[in-house]
């Protein structure tokens, strides 16, 4: 039973978002009850596999006995097993926060609201399991065609950021499937363990120079690289309140992983520490998306575009750490990667407060905050020492691991980047807290409506996540060290 753990997490929401249109036909109330208890039901399951797979090593899931490289493989190893468990918590609080946020205007749409949710999810969850280029492809695009649909659904000018979005998506997915042809064409294989096996051999291919950099810049599409980030900020910013924490804290995170999948797992951690020079690109461009995504962030007027810039800036972080080459800066970028998840997830249910309950767009509403909800507050006030990097959250400790790691490299100018973006971060929360405390607003003060219990809940267990990777971050990155750092390394 336990190595089919994989299928079963993948399975749980796929076979939900396949029911509900039926399930919900004559009740479509049910569709947000019955979208929380399968997510829980997520949880439960992912810690069952992480479990698993520290006390019995990696499962390797083989789809309808056809063995490897021919079939389909998915593989539950420690740095896979990690993320599930995280992203299937931060799925389930997104449902939760979801139900008081979701549009009033779908009426019956919102079964299929909570269905494109739930494909989200499942396609998410294929991704981070994927053994195989291909699939990876086709979680991706489903991942992404759910995400358009998700945003466009609110109208306005979502309807025009989404359809960039999609512009840009399919450029990239086209691109990441570009790469796959050539490496296709010169391995015969998809399988990440078959390539992994043949690469030695194929070192002096240009199509395979060719392929790996169409799949990157692909791949840096989909996470909102710089400069190829141009989709994320008003996808982010015009998308339902209910759907933009979702979208913030898993989909480009996915992305990024798949990246770091194929860097170290596809090419093998020796290959790019002496032979090809990727990691260094790697570095370069995550140090210039760190500063870049922090100074742009800096100058946003609206909260949602703030943070929007703020996480592609995070992206670079967790790129640096990544771009090391040691296992101080690999296992550094990972935490930060988990951190920047439950972060941003916090930071969007923030925002969706401040707009659904105070009428806060732009940093100079938010003094209508100020006294009204101290709790809403306090939890920016976490969020911000988690962004900015400062004990004893897991921001801070995230950020010590890449420093280590970079110094540990000789690359001063990756840890330069840290500091500055650091800075820059620094900064535009200072400018926050600023209109925060100087109640200049002349708007109302009076929230519109009761506040949800839910609301509360969201921002309060985000909130006590980042104390928490905090507090534990000795244990969670010896955990890392142990079952997560890919061969070689």
């Amino acid at each position: 039973m336990s190595h089919q753990l994989p299928a079963i997490l993948f399975l749980l929401p796929l076979f939900a978002a396949i029911s509900m249109p039926v399930v919900c036909l004559k009740h479509r109330h049910w569709s947000q009850p019955i979208s929380v208890a399968i997510l829980a039901a997520m949880v439960l399951v992912s810690i069952l596999n992480l479990y698993n797979v520290l006390h019995h090593g990696e499962v390797r899931y083989v789809f309808s006995g056809w063995a490897t490289p021919l079939g389909i493989e998915w593989v539950a190893d420690g740095l896979a097993s990690v993320i599930l468990v995280l992203f299937s918590a931060l799925g389930l609080l997104g449902v939760v926060f979801t139900g008081p946020t979701s549009p009033k205007d779908l009426g019956g749409r919102i079964v299929h609201y909570y269905t494109l949710i739930l494909l989200l999810v499942s396609s998410l969850t294929g991704i981070v399991f994927a053994g195989d280029l291909f699939n990876l492809f086709v979680f991706l695009e489903v991942a992404a065609i759910s995400s358009y649909a998700l945003i466009g659904v609110a109208g306005g000018r979502a309807l025009f950021a989404a359809y960039r979005y999609l512009i840009l998506g399919t450029l990239g997915a086209s691109l990441y499937l570009l790469g796959v042809s050539y490496l296709y064409a010169v391995s015969g294989t998809l399988n990440m363990a078959d390539i992994a096996e043949k690469l030695p051999f194929l070192l002096h291919s240009k199509a395979l120079v060719g392929g790996l950099l169409f799949m990157f810049i692909g791949l840096g599409i989909k996470m909102a690289l710089v400069p190829f980030h141009a989709w994320l900020p008003e996808a982010y910013t015009y998308a339902p309140e209910s759907i933009s924490p979702i979208l913030a804290s898993l989909v480009t995170k996915v992305a990024l992983l798949a990246w770091v999948r194929i860097i170290y797992w596809v090419l093998n951690a020796s290959i790019v520490i002496n032979d090809i020079p990727i990691l260094l690109l790697v570095a370069v461009v995550g140090a210039l998306a760190a500063v870049i995504g922090a100074s742009l962030a800096l100058a946003q007027q609206n909260i949602k575009m703030m943070f929007a810039y703020g996480g592609i800036s995070h992206i670079g972080i967790i790129l640096i750490g990544i771009g090391q080459g040691n296992p101080t800066g690999f296992v550094g970028g990972v935490f930060y990667l988990l951190n920047d998840a439950v972060m941003q997830a916090g930071l969007f249910f923030l925002a969706g407060v401040a707009f659904c309950h105070y009428g806060v767009r732009t940093i100079d509403d938010m003094g209508r905050v100020g006294k009204q909800a101290p709790w809403l507050t306090g939890a920016l006030i976490i969020l911000a020492l988690g962004m900015i990097g400062l004990p004893p959250t897991g921001g801070f400790f995230g950020k010590w691991y890449i420093i280590l790691g970079a110094l540990e490299a000789d690359n001063y100018v990756s840890a330069a980047a840290v500091v500055l973006s650091t800075l820059l971060t620094l900064a535009y929360f200072v400018k926050l807290f600023e209109a925060i405390f100087r109640q200049t607003s002349t708007g109302s003060d009076v929230p519109l409506g009761t506040i949800p219990l839910s609301f509360k809940l969201t921002l309060g267990v985000t909130s006590a996540a980042i104390m928490i990777l905090g507090l534990f971050s000795s244990p969670i990155i010896q955990l890392l060290l142990s079952h997560a750092l890919p061969p070689g390394l």
